[in-house]
């Protein structure tokens, strides 16, 4: 017979309901909170994009088109930083959960006129700029992936609360860095500027898929809140505004969800490719040089270039019915061999560039390496030529010095871990120096050599 275990103890409830409660008032969001009107009219007024935001917006622009067309990381975000593109986003979310419909149609407006001057801008930038390629940061942003997806809806989430707040954090910015909404609109006055749709596609995808789940995630807290909304004095005009404001809404949504189940279905498909590649296409006398995937409809391919010793028909037949166990389904396996004809070139290409990203850091070390050894075989030979001149003008000053030399040493500071180059000078006498002989002596190398601290060491 199954003996019950023990009830917990009026005592131990009492420290787990206690622990709850603490728990609960942590995560409690009506902390802090900013008064509901207040917090609604300070995003409408970010909103607007007219006289000074406008201006602030171009000007962002041209910064983040110069970072990506340089390939500057830290330019990129400081645009970012500047950019105002978080408030009309933000507004549609807000919109959206308080049945604003006025402020709903205002924030697509505000936001249709930005992106267009947005883009109109990097256009006009990308059309005159000598510098034509495509650098890695703004190829980075011509396709969304579901990395992408996450990002702006943690963000927004962040972003929302962090504007209901009685006290503004930097969380707004933040989200503005971490979501970058600012380079993809780049990219896109890149696509048209070069001719290139599928980059302005790509680009003013990622554009879209981040601006939707940014005012979704503020519609989520604005509703889990329960911000007051807005009521009208005829009920058949209220009734109206929520069903336009739904239909936009969902309108809004739907495609966007849509396109981000397939954004995670080709993320999910990319690593499943990259690990049968990893995992399968092992031989012992051929190597896998590149590999490239592509999501296409209704067929995906995976290219293989091989070098070494060739696959068979069999083999290669073999790997191909591999190909379901890792959820590749409806998905075709080719492979590029040496001496494969016209390949060779191809091949013989893919192998240089694989040679050099490999050495390309190795060789970047060895020359920073090798400019701090010249550096220091320099200062050395500074210091000897310095100490020969040192000790002839030291024995016109001391005519009782009968041994002189100077040089660097390294010092370690035990208490403070740190290492520091020393000036350290030996100096023999005869007859011993004096305190007041040494101290002159000590002062002077001190003025001679342009030296904060020296050791001097006598005997």
């Amino acid at each position: 017979m199954a003996i019950a275990p023990p009830s917990p103890t009026p005592k131990r409830r009492s420290k787990l309901l206690r622990f709850f409660v603490y728990m609960a008032n942590r995560f409690d969001l009506e902390e802090g909170k900013e008064d509901e009107l207040e917090t609604i009219e300070y995003i409408s007024k970010n909103v607007e994009f007219k006289g000074a935001n406008l201006w602030i917006l171009i000007f962002a622009i041209f910064v983040a088109s110069v970072g990506l067309n340089v390939n500057s990381t830290a330019v990129i975000i400081g645009a970012m930083l500047i950019s105002p593109l978080m408030g009309p986003i933000m507004g549609i979310g807000m919109a959206a959960g308080i049945n604003d419909f006025d402020l709903l149609k205002r924030s697509f407006r505000n936001l249709g006129v930005a992106v267009f001057i947005a883009i109109l801008t990097s256009t006009i930038y990308f059309a005159v700029t000598p510098i034509s390629s495509a650098q890695s940061e703004l190829l980075a942003r011509t396709e969304p992936t579901v990395w992408d997806v996450l990002i702006a809806l943690f963000g927004g989430l962040a972003g929302i609360i962090a504007g209901s707040r009685k006290e503004k954090s930097n969380a707004i910015p933040g989200v503005a860095i971490a979501t970058a909404l600012m380079p993809p609109l780049c990219t896109a006055g890149y696509g048209l500027a070069t001719g290139n749709f599928l980059y302005f596609v790509g680009a003013f995808y990622l554009f879209f898929i981040n601006s939707v789940f940014i005012s979704l995630s503020t519609y989520l807290i604005v509703r889990f809140m329960r911000y007051p909304k807005k009521h009208f004095l005829d009920p058949k005009r209220e009734n109206q505004v929520r069903t336009y404001i739904t239909v936009i809404t969902l309108m809004t949504i739907i495609p966007s969800v849509y396109l981000a189940y397939g954004i995670v279905k080709k993320s999910l498909w990319n690593e499943q490719a990259r690990r049968f590649v990893e995992l399968e296409i092992q031989y012992p006398n051929t190597q896998v040089l590149n590999s490239e995937y592509h999501y296409l409809q209704p067929r995906r391919t995976i290219e293989v270039s091989l070098i070494g010793d060739k696959l068979s028909d069999q083999e290669m037949a073999k790997l191909s019915a591999k190909l379901p166990a890792f959820g590749l389904d409806e998905t075709s396996l080719t492979f590029r061999q040496s001496g494969a004809g016209t390949d060779l070139n191809l091949l013989r290409n893919d192998i240089l560039k694989d040679l050099y990203e490999r050495n390309e850091a190795l060789i970047r070390d060895k020359d920073e390496k090798i400019a701090l050894l010249e550096s220091e075989i320099l200062a050395d030979a500074n210091t000897r030529q310095l100490s020969l001149e040192i000790a002839e003008e030291a024995k016109i000053n001391h005519p009782n010095l009968k041994k002189f030399t100077i040089g660097r040493s390294m010092v370690t500071d035990l208490e403070k871990d740190l290492v520091d180059t020393l000036l350290v000078a030996y100096a023999e006498f005869s007859p011993k120096a004096s305190r007041t002989e040494s101290k002159r002596l000590s002062d002077w190398i001190k003025v001679r050599t342009k030296a904060d601290t020296i050791a001097l060491i006598l005997r």
